[in-house]
């Protein structure tokens, strides 16, 4: 496999982990970290770290819409829920 067919494979992957955790809105954040260990909040920060990485500037907040498909505040606004 050459490296743009990775790329455009690990591409496609991101985006479905990015559908997924939308199409699962009630599993909250909270759940993730206790199961998986990382969180949406993480993933958010991982693109930022990696757009870094590469000289994009991307912001915190920025980021979190990515991952969330909205400003983060309207995100907790809607779906996240009293612990």
């Amino acid at each position: 496999m050459d490296n743009q067919t990775q790329t455009e494979i690990e591409a496609a992957a991101f985006r479905r982990l990015l559908s997924h955790l939308d199409s699962r809105k009630d599993v909250q954040n909270l759940d993730l970290m206790d199961l998986a260990g990382f969180c949406r909040n993480c993933l958010s920060r991982w693109y930022m770290e990696e757009a870094q990485e590469r000289g994009v500037e991307v912001s915190k907040e920025q980021a979190r819409e990515r991952v969330y498909g909205m400003p983060y505040e309207q995100w907790k606004e809607r779906y996240q829920t009293p612990r």
